[in-house]
């Protein structure tokens, strides 16, 4: 009995802790895609509009189309998505409605640039499979009229080598078994198949004997055997050359002159060395063919023509020249290059990849620096081209004034009467400018006192009734300046924006559904801007000429046409593209805007009549006037 409660609370125990392990995963994928739509979210802010829906007897993939039109947002739903939905949002987020659905019907988003996809999750399947690698290609070649071979390998097989090599030309190339499962290296271009051959054996260390039946037979080299190449092709054909090929020579007050043809290239460095009778220790063999035919050159010249482009180099250390593989502990060489007035952040994406081949580059910002490792001739050559890199970078004070001047005059004249909603109290102004509104009261008062005058009765006015009478003149000049003052390096732009932002309301109205139809209203504020925007970006020349790119953007804001409208925007630019002289002031822009408006209104035949237009109409002139003008003065810095 214990033992079957022991294993059932094991079994309790184990359910429930893979329970919370499959809430856990499935919360994490939840967690995964609000990470995803709250980045999404920075440049669509249709995710963030707040929706008010209720909804009911809609499919899930319609309900999901109307919240993307009515947000304005790129959503791609898959086939199948039939599931009918009811439910009700109130100003709820489009992200969160979004990962509401992923978790209620088991959905999930994937993006596409700017696009969202929706679809149903799948459960990742394992997809491992076994790498196979794939056998690599050699890469010989073999001309049959011609009976040339190339050979470019690498650390590759010898029994592959061999066996590519008889395959291409017909010819047998043996190794023995001592050595077919070793690795050779070799770079041979268009060689005749014998010396090829040779040179293959020569540089991997191989002994190569030629049978009477042209068979090439390579085995392991005896010890202290160094047959060069040229002897056994020398030695099958009868003739004797005892050199590989043609090599001259000529010593002269230290200075080298030679003429090499397809030869080793550690051999012509033995040769050239032992001739100088100087010290040298060689770290490495040094593999590959040389063709040089050079004059008068320094020891140190020599070896860096005969070792360029190959992964060798060498270093002089108490007299004695080292020379070996450029990775080699004795011939690396690290070194600190501090910069003086540029900054190394940038410095490294100017260095061409050639120059960064083989050595190792270290930005350190603290010390404005950077740290080289690799060959001495690489480092050498790399921090050459950095000092001239270094060199100071011109600074630009650019002085900028923006003027704009308006100027603007109105008249308003005239009489005009009317009836209101209430009665109107005598109220205006008199003097500088006469605009009064007269009451019915103080008019019944001019009327009884007219009717004392004689026999005449005009009676009186209703309650409600008034007259307005306007003569005056408006005149305003405006002018408006700003003087900011930027300052950038040389071929760099400096930009300054000053603005204010309006909002306005946006409500849309979208219904879905074809049976029962659902209303989504979704509402959002969306700003306007209007600033004053100026970009200037300077270029100096070398006789501290100035070539300015300018771009100048003033806005304004205007009424609106309604008061839930967005505000109305008027524009100005400028660009311009020029050049000036250190410390010189420049005029641009001038652009002028002139408006003159008149206006009147009143009654038909009597508003035209001189002297009785006064008593029976009312004219507005208005005229204005603005002009903007930019001034820009560079000066350099150093």
């Amino acid at each position: 009995m214990k033992n079957h409660l022991a294993q059932l609370k094991y079994t309790l125990v184990f359910l429930l802790f893979f329970i919370a392990k499959t809430d856990v995963l499935s919360q994490t994928r939840f967690d995964t895609i609000q990470a995803k739509l709250d980045t999404f979210s920075r440049t669509s802010p249709g995710l963030k509009q707040k929706v008010e829906l209720a909804i009911s007897d809609v499919t899930l993939s319609e309900f999901i189309n109307a919240i993307a039109t009515s947000s304005k947002l790129n959503i791609s739903v898959d086939d199948g998505l039939n599931n009918q939905v009811a439910n009700n949002f109130y100003k709820v987020p489009v992200r969160d409605v979004l990962v509401f659905l992923c978790k209620r019907y088991d959905l999930d988003i994937s993006f596409f640039g700017s696009i969202i996809n929706i679809s149903r999750y799948k459960s990742p399947v394992d997809t491992t499979k076994k790498v196979v690698n794939a056998p690599r290609m050699l890469k010989i070649s073999y001309v049959t009229p011609k009976d040339l071979l190339s050979i470019d390998v690498k650390k590759d097989s010898l029994y592959a080598i061999v066996k590519e090599i008889t395959t291409l030309s017909g010819r047998n190339v043996i190794a023995s078994s001592d050595i077919e499962y070793t690795l050779a290296s070799a770079f041979i271009q268009s060689q005749p198949f014998a010396s090829a051959i040779e040179l293959f054996a020569y540089v991997n260390n191989y002994k190569l004997t030629i049978t009477p039946d042209s068979t090439f037979l390579l085995d392991k080299k005896d010890v202290g055997s160094s047959i060069p190449p040229g002897s056994l092709q020398a030695s099958a054909t009868g003739q004797k050359k005892g050199k590989s090929g043609p090599l001259n020579i000529v010593v002269t007050n230290g200075t080298i002159s030679f003429d090499a043809s397809n030869m080793p290239i550690q051999e012509i460095f033995l040769e050239v060395t032992q001739q100088l009778k100087l010290d040298y220790y060689l770290f490495s063999d040094i593999k590959g063919i040389a063709t040089l035919r050079v004059s008068n050159l320094t020891y140190e010249e020599f070896l860096g023509y005969l070792l360029n482009g190959t992964d060798y180099t060498f270093k002089k250390e108490n007299g004695i020249y080292l020379v070996g593989d450029r990775n080699l502990e004795g011939l690396r060489m690290s070194k600190v290059l501090q910069l003086k007035f540029r900054t190394v952040d940038k410095i490294i994406d100017f260095i061409p990849a050639d120059l960064k081949k083989g050595v190792d580059i270290k930005m350190f910002a603290d010390l404005n620096s950077l740290i080289l490792s690799g060959s001495n001739p690489r480092i050498n050559e790399l921090e050459s081209f950095i000092h001239d890199l270094d060199r100071v970078v011109p600074v630009i004070s650019i002085e900028v004034i923006v003027m704009e001047v308006r100027k603007a005059s109105t008249v308003s004249k005239g009489l005009s009467a009317g009836i209101g909603d209430k009665p109107v109290t005598t109220q205006g102004t008199i003097f500088p400018a006469l605009d009064m509104t007269f009451g019915a009261q103080s008019i019944n008062n001019v009327i009884s006192g007219l009717g004392g005058l004689g026999s005449l009765i005009l009676g009186k006015v209703t309650p409600n009734f008034y007259i307005t009478l306007k003569l005056l003149e408006e005149n305003g000049s405006l002018r408006l300046r700003s003087t900011p003052k930027l300052a950038t390096l040389n071929g760099h732009e400096a930009s300054l924006s000053i603005g204010k932002t309006e909002y306005y309301l946006e409500t849309q109205n979208n219904v879905i559904g074809s049976q029962n139809p659902q209303n989504i209203i979704t509402q959002q504020y969306k700003p306007v801007n209007a600033d004053l925007a100026l970009t200037i970006n300077p270029i100096v020349s070398g006789d501290e000429q100035i070539t300015l790119d300018i771009s100048v953007r003033q806005s304004n804001f205007t009424e609106r046409i309604s008061p839930n409208a967005p505000p109305g925007n008027t524009s100005r630019d400028f660009k311009s593209l020029i050049r000036v002289k250190n410390d010189e002031m420049i005029l641009l822009g001038g652009l002028e805007e002139n408006s003159v408006n008149d206006s009147g209104r009143g009654v038909p035949g009597l508003s035209r009549v001189p002297g009785l237009k006064w008593l029976f109409s009312n004219r507005d002139k208005s005229r204005s006037k603005s002009k903007l003008v930019i001034l820009v003065k560079p000066t350099v810095l150093y």
